[in-house]
């Protein structure tokens, strides 16, 4: 039988009382719990193990849980940047310090942390979130499209419109957003003969590849990586290799480039 602590450690360190409860904790082993030390009482029915996230602790203080783009880091999704403050929810909605809350039910499902974000971030990075939470089953698209009727969020049903669940990774949505604004065409997962999928092809004539955090992690992907390299070339697919770091910091600088690129291979053929 799992002690009470490491039930609160399963539901992430925090908790309230309902879900002790569901969890099969009793009042009797939380109250001993409280007793002993090895469980904190944070707020009114709210408790919190000794070693839980700070930010998830002052939060479940103001009884609010993580919202938005904090909640959909703490899921594994797609995010660009991680916010200066916090981002909670909270059916109170009164503010709270060092936070930005969202009024909101709790618990929350994906599909809210997938709303949240969709309306309050920059379009790009609820994009890269709502994303991925379709990509890995999280939410369905009818749903999330459901979220947004009314005519004043015809920007949110057009963007939620360009999701596309088959992106491999945050560097293709980016890409694919950004060079997309700037008016160009881009078909994700390209079947090239004798190389595989390309990630991304632009206006059918230009390739781009990704690399992320551990491209390369072994010798055998090194040398898959050159094969692959080698076969659009090949094809006569000409590819440019991008990084998350090049799509944060130089947005403009990358459309730019892939501008001068098509240009060059037009002129070219």
């Amino acid at each position: 039988m799992p002690t009470v602590s490491e039930v609160l450690a399963a539901l992430g360190g925090v908790a309230s009382t309902h879900s002790l409860s569901m969890a099969g904790v009793s009042r009797r082993n939380l109250e001993s719990g409280v007793a002993a030390g090895s469980v904190q009482r944070i707020a009114r029915g709210v408790y919190a193990h000794p070693q839980a996230d700070p930010v998830l602790i002052h939060a479940g203080r103001h009884h609010a849980v993580l919202g938005c783009v904090s909640a959909a880091g703490a899921a594994g999704l797609w995010v660009v940047s991680q916010p200066e403050r916090p981002h909670l929810a909270a059916a109170h909605g009164r503010p709270i310090p060092g936070c930005m809350v969202h009024r909101s039910r709790i618990p929350l499902t994906p599909l809210d942390v997938v709303c949240q974000s969709l309306r309050c971030l920059a379009p790009l990075e609820g994009l890269t979130i709502a994303e991925s939470a379709v990509k890995n089953g999280l939410i369905q698209l009818p749903a999330l499209r459901e979220r947004f009727p009314a005519v004043r969020e015809k920007g949110l049903r057009e963007l939620v419109a360009r999701i596309r669940p088959q992106s491999g990774s945050v560097i293709e949505t980016m890409a694919r957003y950004l060079l997309e604004e700037a008016g160009h065409t881009v078909e994700l997962q390209v079947r090239i003969p004798g190389m595989g999928h390309l990630d991304l092809l632009v206006d059918g004539l230009l390739g781009i590849e990704t690399d992320g955090y551990a491209h390369h992690s072994s010798r055998e992907a090194y040398r898959e990586d050159r094969r692959r390299w080698n076969a659009t070339v090949i094809q006569g697919v000409p590819t440019l290799r991008i990084t998350f770091e090049m799509l944060l910091r130089e947005p403009d600088g990358f459309v730019k480039m892939v501008q001068r690129a098509l240009a060059t291979y037009r002129t070219a053929q």
